[in-house]
Formats: structure tokens, C-alpha cells, sequence
């Protein structure tokens, strides 16, 4: 194996669990990954992968093999280049950020704007996505994430905590009534996520708060769900970071709920902390946000008709 691209195949195809997964990760289409795979097959003379119903692609003893030795080389590789950009002075060049949807939408941008009026050479790439991107693999160079990380190999701080309350339009309120001290939903119309969501908080204690005949409405958007509440479809459970922001609704409840408070925090690989544009970055836009605290945790004077 003289082409370290064919050893990014296999890792690819593992990661991804079948073809369709590590032609999109590598660029390339899906025919030219399953030739490339069986001619390196064909080369070695052995099966890397067993085919399973699905599109599924389970590593063999020689694929899963194959793969370790791909990962700790692009180990090798990726940690290099973090020393090379760690050292990097120059207050220029590309600094990959991802954020979740909500923080983007509401906050994020304005402090942007901010940090290119202060650093015109530093060109912010800006990805948008609710999953935890890996930092290792330089996915992203900084982080907001919505909770604390736990990969030794991370460095950041909290920016604030995250507290999340009920919303809807005033007018909806007005007709509805509240939502009561006792907390509970009965009556209301509800805006939720859709019935496969998994692992988000909100969503659970939605579900478990109100029968699933209350929600009338669903998406996995919490930007559309905002939208929905600010239109009148019914109650949205929302970071009050948004809602409290938002002229279009009002709290439904007065105080936040207290099960559901998280964390805010920049995070960046310990290897690139001391880049100049990194701690720009961490400086201008990490306080900014800080400043923001008393929003994020929902003690700013918010609307509330209850």
C-alpha cells in the first residue's frame, strides 16, 4: 500500500459504517469509492469488508486492522499540523468556528461583525451544525458547545449558564392563559421536536411533561419552533437566550425550568490555544458573549403575561 489515500478509504468506510458515508467525507462519488476499494482488495488479495443488508460495511479482521493503522497515522498527521499552526503569530488567515443553529441565529453574528471589524485579515468560516464537530481532526478550530467537554485533549472556559423557559405569542397567552406555578400543560398547545429526536434534553422533559396529543406542531428546528410560537401555534420550550430576545414572544411561565439548565462554553484544541487568532477569537468574541450572561441564564427582565 503505497497511497495513503487508500488507507483514507478504509477509514472512511469504517467511520461511516458503508460507502455512501465515506464518499461524502472524501469528496468523491460513490462509484469511484467501491472501485477503489476492490481494486485495493484485489491488490492485497483479501476481504477488508463484509457486506451486510443495508449498505452496511463491517470491517474484517484486515479492514479493522487496516483502519487502526490509518487513524493513528492521521493522528500523527493532524497533531503536526496543530504544532505548525499553534506557533502561528499572524493575526490573518482561516479560523473554522462551529456553532449550534440557535446561538448563530440569536447572538453569535453580532459578535462576528464585531471581530471583523477588529481583525479585517482573519477570514471566519462558520459552520452551523448542532452535532459536537471533532476538534482533533480539525473539523472546526473553536467551539461553542452547549456543555462542558470532556476530551483531555480540549482547552476552553464557561462563558455563562443556559437556561430554558416556556414561550409563546402574546396574543396566545392573552386568550390561553399561562402556564400555572404548578408547571403543568394541560390545555396548551405545544410545539415540539419530531417524534425520532433522541438525546436533547428539552425534548425529553417535553415528553414527559405533556401527553404527545398536546403537540400540534414539530420540527427539529428551535429557530422554526421560535417562528411557530411567535405565529401563535402554541407554547415552544426555547433557550431564553432566544426567546427572551425575541420581540414576538412572551415567557408563558415566569421562571425558567429549573431541570433543564445548561452550560455555555468556548472550547478549542489545548495545541492551538496560544494561535494569534484563536486567542482573538477567545478575547473579543468569548467575552462578548460573557458579558451576555445575565441573557443566557435568564435573569434579564424578560415579558411575561402569566
Amino acid at each position: 500500500m503505497e497511497d495513503w489515500n487508500e488507507l483514507r478509504l478504509v477509514l472512511a468506510i469504517q467511520r461511516g459504517g458503508g460507502l455512501t458515508a465515506a464518499s461524502a467525507a472524501l469528496g468523491i462519488d460513490h462509484s469511484t469509492a467501491f472501485r477503489r476499494l476492490k481494486a485495493l482488495e484485489a491488490q492485497l488479495g483479501v476481504r477488508l469488508f463484509e457486506r451486510l443488508p443495508g449498505g452496511v460495511y463491517q470491517p474484517t479482521e484486515a479492514g479493522a486492522r487496516i483502519a487502526a493503522g490509518a487513524e493513528r497515522m492521521e493522528d500523527e498527521f493532524l497533531a503536526l499540523g496543530r504544532d505548525v499552526v499553534g506557533g502561528d503569530h499572524r493575526l490573518s488567515g482561516r479560523l473554522r468556528v462551529t456553532s449550534s443553529e440557535t446561538l448563530a441565529y440569536s447572538q453569535l453574528t453580532a459578535h462576528l461583525a464585531a471581530f471583523r471589524r477588529a481583525h479585517p485579515g482573519i477570514v471566519v468560516e462558520l459552520s452551523i451544525d448542532n452535532r459536537v464537530l471533532s476538534l482533533s481532526r480539525r473539523e472546526a478550530d473553536i467551539a461553542l458547545r452547549p456543555v462542558r467537554p470532556k476530551e483531555g485533549d480540549l482547552w476552553g472556559r464557561k462563558l455563562a449558564g443556559v437556561a430554558w423557559a416556556l414561550y409563546a405569542a402574546p396574543a396566545y397567552v392573552e386568550a390561553h392563559g399561562g402556564v400555572p406555578k404548578s408547571g403543568k400543560l394541560d390545555g396548551h398547545a405545544l410545539i415540539g421536536w419530531d417524534e425520532a429526536a433522541s438525546g436533547i434534553r428539552a425534548a425529553e422533559w417535553l415528553a414527559q411533561s405533556a401527553a404527545p396529543s398536546a403537540v400540534v406542531y414539530r420540527t427539529n428546528s428551535l429557530v422554526n419552533q421560535l417562528i411557530a410560537a411567535r405565529a401563535g401555534v402554541g407554547l415552544a420550550l426555547l433557550p431564553c437566550y432566544l426567546g427572551d430576545d425575541d420581540p414576538g414572544v412572551v415567557r408563558a411561565a415566569a421562571r425558567p425550568v429549573a431541570e433543564l439548565e445548561g452550560e455555555l462554553w468556548i472550547v478549542t484544541h489545548a495545541d492551538l490555544r496560544k494561535t494569534a487568532r484563536v486567542r482573538a477569537f477567545f478575547d473579543l468574541v468569548g467575552a462578548g458573549l460573557a458579558n451576555q450572561a445575565d441573557l443566557f441564564e435568564g435573569r434579564r427582565s424578560g415579558r411575561a403575561i402569566v
